[in-house]
């Protein structure tokens, strides 16, 4: 029993020492620019950066230090304060980078629409004290801002980018770029983190197109091209394939929907290719539909030309949405898993495609052999012709 009890109390003065080292991860830091002192600081969980920050209650002002270590001279750095939300857009920004005289500058820009150059501008908070400084690889932004009265949370967005011809580039798209917000409380120095609502909605988008588009589609075209070859599933690859085209059409369009609004929401991000396929594949799958309503009889004399058109668009359409999908997962970036889910799948359905493919083959040419035994072209007197009759 005594044994158990020191073991007890040796892991929890490891865990209370590991708790320590991380609460005291920023606040053993003291290489600030004139021996300043901060009361509160936390360390970011992604960019590697950190907030310093002291909040004065009884004039609402903020004086803060946001630092970035392993910061190279052709990197920017940035940290502001949205009042509209945990967003990028309205967010009032503090910038800070190294000029061509090798020396640091540190001004001010609004983040707004349509897009977000980080050109120099005024905020709609007071700022005064603002410089920048680069020691040792590490950056570091100082500001004083004065806040509306009893605003004693916020939401902070940080962020760090390329230099580009002496001015910030746009930055990275990854997984921690879009996550670099939260709210944070002055006055308790506690933070949430945000919910990434674009992200889920991107997601959703994904999921929605790799179903319809990238899944459901080649499947109906399978089963029109071959199940029709055994005679017992007549007509029943036809519903099957009306099923499938019309299930894919209807939760293509909820995901095109779905792509047209995030990129309305996005107006500084584009995709180009990913958004003109996607609006080629929408007219495409529109017109076969039309194409299902107007469909001539068999022996109609123009369903050969609507057989044509029928074909070509809808090979066009599976073509085109494998590609897209594809396409669409190279802009998210999700888990290699899902990649080679979605791979495993085109591969799987190919390979169904090309064993029915010759299965349907040789059933095709017993048949031309079992009718040309029944009705042989060496018979004369047919309509006339020695038997070619049926050949014209």
């Amino acid at each position: 029993m005594e044994m158990k009890l020191q073991s007890c109390f040796s892991v929890l003065i490891v865990l209370s020492l590991c708790l320590s080292v991380s609460a005291q991860s920023c606040r053993s830091y003291n290489g600030f620019a004139n021996n300043q002192v901060f009361a509160a600081c936390v360390d970011h969980p992604v960019l590697n950066s950190v907030l310093h920050w002291t909040y004065i209650e009884s004039n609402n002002t903020l004086r803060i230090a946001f630092r970035r270590p392993s910061t190279t001279p052709n990197q920017w750095i940035a940290w502001g304060i949205n009042p509209q939300g945990l967003a990028m857009f309205g967010t009032q920004a503090l910038v800070a980078h190294q000029n061509s005289t090798g020396g640091t500058h540190a001004y001010t820009s609004s983040l707004n629409p349509p897009g977000p150059t980080l050109q120099q501008s005024d905020l709609r908070y007071g700022v005064s004290e603002l410089s920048a400084t680069y020691v040792n690889n590490e950056m570091t932004l100082y500001a004083t801002i004065t806040l509306p009265g009893g605003m004693t949370t916020i939401n902070q967005v940080w962020q760090e980018g390329p230099m580009a011809g002496g001015a910030p580039s746009a930055h990275a798209l990854t997984n921690d770029n879009r996550a670099s917000r939260n709210t944070l409380d002055l006055l308790t120095g506690s933070s949430t983190a945000a919910v990434d609502s674009v992200l889920k909605r991107r997601n959703t988008h994904g999921v929605l197109n790799a179903v319809s588009w990238g899944t459901l589609m080649p499947m109906g075209a399978i089963f029109a091209r071959y199940l029709k070859v055994f005679k017992g599933a007549d007509p029943a690859w036809f519903y099957l394939h009306v099923a499938c085209q019309s299930s894919a059409y209807a939760v293509g369009v909820a995901g095109w929907a779905t792509g047209i609004k995030l990129g309305s929401d996005s107006v500084a991000v584009q995709y180009n290719t990913h958004r003109n396929i996607g609006i080629t594949l929408f007219v495409f799958g529109t017109l076969q539909v039309f194409a299902l309503l107007l469909r001539p009889n068999k022996d109609h004399k123009y369903r050969i030309y609507w057989n044509i058109y029928h074909h070509s668009i809808g090979y066009s359409v599976i073509a085109l949405s494998i590609a897209n999908v594809f396409e669409g997962l190279s802009i998210l970036s999700p888990d290699d898993k899902w990649k080679r889910a979605y791979t495993g799948i085109i591969i799987f359905l190919g390979a169904v495609a090309v064993v029915l493919e010759v299965i349907t083959w040789v059933i095709v040419i017993k048949r031309k052999r079992s009718n040309s035994d029944k009705f042989p072209h060496n018979i004369n007197g047919v309509n006339g012709m020695n038997g070619h009759a049926n050949r014209v």
